[in-house]
């Protein structure tokens, strides 16, 4: 599902200031049926994870590669496409749309209809943990940091995508919060089998989610 042949990214190649983030990565992530690997990318911060990740994803500056191929489902990452989600450790909801909103706008982009977008992003609502009566209408800005991390993870796994990244989602969370956003997302992962990649410079995160 996910191939590195010989990758490197160096920033600002050929200037004064270039830096190679990673060097020569090589590995191959199986493309398994109906059981999608948890991949954890463990390492201390600046040691080229989340570079890893957005080369995956196709987002600019790390994509394009300096260096070697980086394959998505057997084809060369050209940019971002629906077949890969991705869940930012910041907290990236759109603030002038409603959490049903905000879980719906990936098939809003898709063009499905506003009835069945939002039918849909009201049954992920209940499935992430928060109510669909009491949460539906309120603003991010009415939101803590994990149920903001719940709209964000039900808004990439509303569209079913192949391969799911995540960069650090729970790092700010307090611990308690933390444990029941990972056990959320064990449940979720395994009633839908994609492949995810979790960075993490947590040891026993990675532990406890990495399969």
């Amino acid at each position: 599902v996910v191939q590195f042949s010989g990758v490197t990214k160096t920033y600002n190649a050929g200037r004064a200031n270039s830096y190679t983030a990673i060097r020569d990565v090589n590995f191959v992530i199986e493309d398994l049926p109906d059981k999608g690997e948890f991949v954890c990318v463990l390492g201390p911060s600046g040691c080229g994870k989340s570079t890893i990740l957005r080369l995956v994803a196709g987002l600019e500056p790390q994509h394009p590669p300096t260096e070697g191929r980086v394959l998505v489902l057997g084809r060369p990452v050209t940019g971002p496409g629906a077949d890969r989600g991705m869940v930012f450790q910041d907290y990236t909801s759109f603030d002038h749309r409603t959490v049903l909103e905000n879980i719906a706008f990936g098939l809003e982009c898709r063009g499905v209809p506003k009835r069945e977008r939002l039918d849909r992003a009201m049954v992920w609502l209940g499935k992430v943990g928060l109510s669909p009566k009491k949460d539906a209408d309120k603003y991010p800005s009415e939101l803590s940091g994990g149920m903001r991390q719940r709209v964000a993870i039900a808004r990439t796994l509303i569209l079913e995508p192949k391969i799911i990244l995540m960069d650090e989602p729970f790092g700010a969370l307090d611990p308690p919060t933390r444990a029941r956003m990972q056990d959320l997302l064990i449940e979720l992962w395994r009633e839908q089998s994609p492949t995810v990649f979790f960075i993490t410079h947590s040891i026993e995160e990675a532990v406890y989610l990495g399969d």
